[in-house]
């Protein structure tokens, strides 16, 4: 367990489960209508079963999984409803799964029997961890809902020991994609700028409804295509393909994600390269398989002269 070097602001007893406290009256680099948005979402998502976790964790790890060990001390930056953190568990020594929402209470409490990770509320560029703590650092899918995205990515960059790794998923840009695919996503937009400033009622209706009438046929046209052309990767490049082999309720999970988020950020692949460069990371290596874009780099060893 990696000690904490600040005092908490609270601790919390939650359900039996303490969980340390560290955000204090200053936001911060973090955007207080999206943190709380994302606490409402992870506690109406939070119960995904083993098999969705590791279908989707098979495809953010296809790059990443060679690096754990029994041995790696792991922190999860900005974990959200756990799900990353009680994937990888089993593989790996400890994990220190922080987030800034409530959504850390709920996921304390439904991985609770798993030991090996600590549920620390905290926000990304005020970490309670001494620099160089650890082995491996991921963050998936949390950055581009920052108000400065590098600054957050360097901030947990110092965390990382010499020679350790980082796992990071941004939103892309479509940067890999034809005109008509970013066309729809253009539309798409709109309608999320829209959603998003809803009350949370309205919000989780409509995107639900979205999920119904528009995820579940694309995806279902996916499936279709993939059915009677099984050798063939042509449905690819559809719509929501990603969703083909996953359960129903993480496109839900993922359409209130899409229209319901305040805050997004896209990034070209070019982009989170350059980024993952000036933060002082080497040997970035990209996945070429969704989601798009997850990358792995390497924190230099220090110099023994220095």
């Amino acid at each position: 367990m990696i000690p904490y070097i600040q005092d908490p602001v609270r601790i919390y007893n939650n359900n039996g489960r303490t969980v340390a406290g560290f955000i204090g009256h200053s936001a911060g680099n973090m955007d207080a209508t999206t943190v709380e948005s994302f606490g409402k979402e992870w506690k109406k998502f939070d119960d995904f079963s083993d098999k969705d976790i590791k279908v989707a964790g098979d495809q953010y790890f296809d790059i990443a999984s060679h690096l754990l060990s029994k041995e790696t001390s792991v922190l999860d930056a900005g974990c959200g409803s756990g799900r990353w953190s009680a994937y990888i568990a089993d593989k790996v020594n400890f994990i220190e799964a922080i987030d800034p929402s409530e959504a850390i209470f709920s996921a304390s409490v439904r991985y609770q029997s798993i030991p090996n990770i600590r549920w620390t509320q905290a926000e990304i560029n005020n970490l309670p961890f001494a620099d160089n703590s650890f082995d491996f650092v991921m963050t998936l899918g949390v950055l581009h809902h920052i108000p400065d995205t590098f600054s957050a990515l360097s901030s947990i960059v110092q965390k990382i020991k010499p020679g350790g790794n980082l796992l990071v998923y941004l939103y892309y840009s479509l940067d890999n994609r034809g005109g008509a695919y970013r066309f729809l996503f253009f539309l798409s937009n709109q309608f999320r700028r829209l959603i998003s400033g809803m009350p949370l009622w309205m919000k989780h209706f409509s995107c639900d409804v979205i999920a119904c009438l528009v995820y579940f046929p694309l995806i279902s046209i996916s499936r279709f295509v993939k059915f009677l052309f099984p050798r063939k990767n042509w449905f690819r490049k559809l719509p929501l393909s990603y969703y083909n082999d996953k359960n129903f309720k993480i496109a839900r999970n993922d359409a209130l994600d899409r229209f319901g988020t305040p805050l997004e950020k896209r990034f070209s692949r070019n982009q989170i390269h350059q980024m993952l460069s000036d933060s002082g990371l080497e040997e970035i290596v990209f996945s070429e398989h969704e989601p798009f874009w997850h990358a792995i780099a390497k924190k230099p060893n220090q110099n023994p002269d220095q």
